[in-house]
């Protein structure tokens, strides 16, 4: 994985002057286009186009101060259709304008070429289970909350707080199969999945029962399901578990994430401090 991977690295660099096809890196890496954003993101800390965006400003800030383009057909060969587009981009990757930069040569910024190398770590386990599940819905209601990667969210917390019990009630009423009980979930994330980024969250139930009108509802395609257990301080151990799955258990083993909504079943303790928690994944096995 990591060697295709690093394939398709190469490809981004040979197509910084063209076309950067999202679905040729894919098909280089062999996985999905959905997989490989995602997986992109998880592992280089920053979403794909952000990153082809910044490698291009880099290589076109070199042609800059080299000298021998004017700066339109510096702008062209890097996918700017003006001078004018170039120049705000350059400008808030690098500080300057490319006029200023070329007359009075300034210190300009570099992204890096990336990438991938295997750190051998071994120093925890990951229990998961594949779980094959009929379309369903998740019932319940919806806010659209800021993510948070570290420490409790307050949207969140604010949010449930904000649920009467009668309509808790009722949607607890509703769960009638796996994962049981409510649970949290999250969709239409943001590819950069950057801290203050926005998303759904949905509090609610998985069922196959109708929707009430005054409930919020999602559906969920027919598939399988990668099941992580973890335990441990909340809410850390429970956000650690995303980045884990992303990072260590999706490179080693022969699956790759599809479209669908990760859900959530969290037990936290009376005192709050300690959690139990299932992260369902939506997955699909790489071919071949």
């Amino acid at each position: 994985m990591l060697e295709r991977l690093n394939q398709a690295m190469e490809h981004i660099e040979r197509h910084l002057d063209g076309t950067v096809d999202v679905a040729e890196l894919a098909r280089i890496a062999v996985t999905s286009e959905y997989h490989f954003r995602r997986l992109f993101s998880a592992l280089a800390g920053i979403p794909l186009s952000e990153y082809v965006r910044r490698r291009r400003l880099t290589v076109a800030g070199a042609e800059v101060l080299d000298g021998r383009r004017t700066l339109l057909e510096v702008a062209v060969r890097y996918g700017y259709g003006s001078g004018e587009a170039f120049a705000r981009a350059f400008r808030a990757m690098h500080g300057v304008g490319p006029g200023e930069a070329r007359r009075a040569g300034a210190t300009l910024r570099s992204q890096p070429r990336m990438s991938f190398r295997l750190v051998v770590e071994g120093s925890t386990d990951m229990r998961y289970r594949i779980v094959a599940k009929r379309e369903f819905r998740v019932v319940g209601k919806k806010a659209r909350v800021p993510l948070v990667h570290e420490g409790m969210n307050p949207a969140i917390a604010d949010f449930v707080r904000s649920i009467d019990q009668d309509t808790l009630r009722r949607i607890e009423e509703l769960s009638d199969q796996e994962p049981r009980g409510f649970v949290n979930v999250s969709v239409n994330i943001d590819e950069s999945r950057a801290e203050g980024t926005e998303l759904d969250y949905y509090q609610g139930v998985v069922t196959g029962a109708d929707v009430p009108e005054d409930l919020d509802a999602i559906e969920a395609p027919a598939g399988a399901w990668a099941v992580f257990e973890t335990s441990g301080r909340f809410p850390e151990t429970i956000q650690y578990l995303w980045r884990d799955v992303f990072t260590q258990w999706f490179p080693s083993n022969p699956y790759r994430s599809r479209p669908g909504p990760e859900i959530l079943r969290a037990r936290v303790s009376a005192d709050g401090t300690e959690a139990e928690a299932e992260l369902w994944i939506p997955v699909e096995r790489v071919p071949g």
